[in-house]
């Protein structure tokens, strides 16, 4: 392999103008290719990576930094990326994705870069290999997976200053490494491999390591990746999950889940065909001598690498493997990440790692064009081929991502038995109109599949309590979800407000308010529910109208907080101007309200000089629902206090009987207004 040259000559101004030019390709293919997915909406854990409406302010991004389990996963700078996202362009999803796409294309022209600085050929063919790869497209066209395409921009703009560095030796460049180094970190920790990556690819240079030279400064790095990692191993076990008996492996099974899944990374990056979003679980049995093929396959591969590195001088294959397999180590199963719970493999973990086989690929086939009669154009017609082929391969794989829905389903037709993704296409068609009856066919599938997923009870619960009779039905599976995960705040909030809705349950229920919140304090829903139940409870109204402003903290766009305070706060003595305001931010928030309306009309009336807003309010409501029985009757009362309008009152009381026959307030009413006639 050619080593790094230690004089470069300057760029032509033609070399710099045809370099835009591929980079500028180079970013539109990309673009293209990914086009499918650039307007997909929210995915799985989407909403619980892109911030929260408790961390938008600048408070907010203070807890992004220094606070523990503010964030689903502690990578402070991605989710400071989000927060700056959400400023630019809030809840649109084409900017966060065309973020993601452009972030990619970045990453495949550094690795332009690196390889150029490395003298190797093909560098233009290792970038568009890795912007177009398959295997690339989960970890580019889901928004979550962020957290690789930032890491991986910072990742290799470090590593091309530490090269520049290993030339030069200027300490300049070795902190801008190093400070990059530290931002990749706080994207996503798999990024600790850095320095250890570094290390194979002087190695492969120079055939030898020096303590002095080599070692020495990349030390305090080991410290800083081994340090995130800690961090990152301590926040998914306690934070985020990745711990009991899914993850009670021996080392031996370990070493097996590791084997086959380097098996499995490789045979995907060469024949990327069949790749499935959630791939099946493997059963690790180590009585079963056959999985000891993969163990045997990967000794293999490595003796023969081995080999030719010390009898034939050929260290690159070897240095791209001991990259490809280091860089993977974090996800092979030796260290608990929470997706091991339904895969121990997913593409968007070989996204870095891919460079190991990609770049030695590029270098390799280039390699060996030269040495052939092809000619140069012949090479970039076949290049471009392959390149076109990946593209189309990488379109249409981008294409599952265009929605939730296609996603699940798409995983389904190759993963049949796919829990998770049962359990979240049920979500998906629980929001929709006409699909609950399959939603619920779907956690029924998975809770047959894996009885012991607290999320899939809770997703029941929710689904039956939507069908019309079946609310107490819902109330068993709520309480085996908090049974089986007790700091379940959503479920548990589900739990109190199905309990709320039964007979003599109330008091129960705001326990269960209460553990949502003591979980999750900044659960404003929980919060809403809980002023709910309490406004309800005689003496608590006070208690109330306190949990109803602080889901307002968290939450100030929240509509239905502001509606239910301005009802306690209209049945608090003196506050009644109080509650119009906050009926008309409600009514700002969500217009098309009736009950909103009609409340707002009713606190009008009860201030002097208001007669008349109130019944423009009554007016609306009737605009927006004809049949609101109560409406037509506040109506006919207002109108019955303004001068001339008796007829228009008694017709809006008969209104409201045609509606409501046992209505009897507006039948009494009916009858004085007809004998004041």
């Amino acid at each position: 392999m050619p080593r790094t040259p230690l004089a470069r000559p300057r760029r032509s101004s033609s070399g710099r103008l045809h370099e835009v030019a591929a980079g500028a390709l180079l970013l539109c293919t990309t673009l293209i290719a990914y086009s499918p997915a650039l307007n997909g909406g929210l995915l799985w854990d989407d909403d619980r990576h892109l911030t929260n409406p408790g961390l938008r302010s600048l408070h907010g991004l203070w807890r992004i930094w220094f606070e523990f389990g503010a964030t689903q996963q502690y990578y402070p700078l991605l989710h400071s990326a989000f927060w700056v996202e959400h400023r630019l362009w809030g809840d649109a999803m084409l900017g966060y994705h065309l973020t993601n796409v452009v972030l990619h294309a970045l990453s495949a022209y550094l690795l332009v870069r690196i390889v150029k600085y490395l003298g190797l050929p093909g560098a233009w063919l290792a970038g568009f290999l890795f912007a177009l790869g398959p295997v690339c497209v989960e970890a580019v066209a889901w928004v979550s997976e962020q957290k690789s395409t930032l890491s991986a921009v910072f990742y290799l703009a470090s590593a091309l200053c530490y090269l520049h560095f290993d030339q030069s030796r200027r300490r300049t460049q070795y902190f801008l490494a190093l400070a990059l180094f530290v931002l990749a970190l706080a994207s996503k920790t798999v990024t600790a491999t850095l320095p250890a990556a570094l290390l194979v690819v002087l190695w492969w240079q120079r055939g030898r390591l020096d303590w002095r030279r080599d070692v020495g400064p990349l030390l305090p790095w080991f410290a800083l990746g081994v340090s995130a990692g800690a961090v990152t191993t301590y926040v998914e076990r306690t934070f985020v999950g990745a711990r009991g008996s899914e993850f009670a492996l021996t080392f031996g099974q370990r070493c097996l889940v590791a084997s086959r899944a380097l098996c499995f990374y490789l045979g995907k990056l060469i024949w990327p065909a069949n790749l499935t979003f959630i791939y099946p679980r493997w059963t690790v049995d180590p009585a079963a001598c056959w999985q000891y093929g993969f163990p045997a396959a990967v000794l293999a591969l490595l003796a023969l690498l081995v080999w030719l590195a010390a009898r034939h001088h050929r260290r690159g294959p070897l240095a791209g493997f001991l990259f490809f397999a280091g860089t993977l180590l974090p996800a092979l199963g030796f260290f608990n990440v929470y997706p091991f719970i339904y895969s121990y493999v997913a593409d968007h973990f070989q996204y870095l790692a891919s460079l190991g086989v990609i770049v030695p690929a590029a270098a390799g086939l280039s390699a060996a064009a030269r040495r052939t009669q092809i000619s140069g154009g012949q090479r970039t017609l076949a290049a471009g081929a392959l390149v076109g082929v990946l593209a189309v391969l990488t379109w249409r794989q981008s294409g599952i991502y265009e929605n939730a829905q296609t996603l699940y389903r798409a995983t389904l037709a190759r993963n049949p038995d796919c829990w998770l993704a049962h359990n979240n296409l049920g979500g998906e068609l629980l929001e929709e109109r006409g699909g609950l009856t399959e939603a619920i066919s779907h956690f029924e599938a998975a809770l047959r599949l894996q009885p012991d997923y607290p999320q899939t009870y809770n997703n029941l619960g929710l689904a039956l309590s939507r069908v019309p009779g079946r609310r107490a039905e819902a109330v068993p599976y709520f309480e085996t979800a908090v049974r089986i995960q007790p700091n379940y705040a959503q479920a548990q909030n589900n739990l109190g407000l199905a309990l709320s809705s039964l007979p003599g349950r109330l008091t129960e229920s705001i326990a269960h308010f209460e553990a949502a919140l003591r979980t999750d304090p900044d659960y404003a829903q929980a919060h809403n529910n809980l002023g709910s139940a309490l406004s309800n409870t005689p003496g608590r109204l006070q208690d109330a109208i306190a949990e109803y402003e602080a889901a307002l903290r968290i939450r100030p766009d929240f509509a239905e907080a502001h509606y239910n305070l301005a009802n306690a706060l209209s049945e608090t003595p003196g506050r009644l101007p109080e509650a119009i305001a906050q009926y008309r931010e409600a009514l700002r928030l969500e217009p098309d309200n009736p009950q909103a309306h009609n409340n707002l009309g009713i606190a009008l009336s009860a201030m002097p000089g208001h007669l008349a807003e109130a019944i423009a309010e009554y007016e609306a409501a009737l605009r927006i629902r004809p049949d609101f029985a109560d409406a037509h009757y506040n109506l006919g009362l207002a109108l019955s206090r303004t001068a001339g309008r008796l007829p228009d009152a008694i017709s809006e009381c008969e209104a409201a009987l045609r509606i409501n026959p046992d209505f009897a307030p507006a039948r009494r009413m009916l009858e004085r207004l007809r004998a004041v006639r």
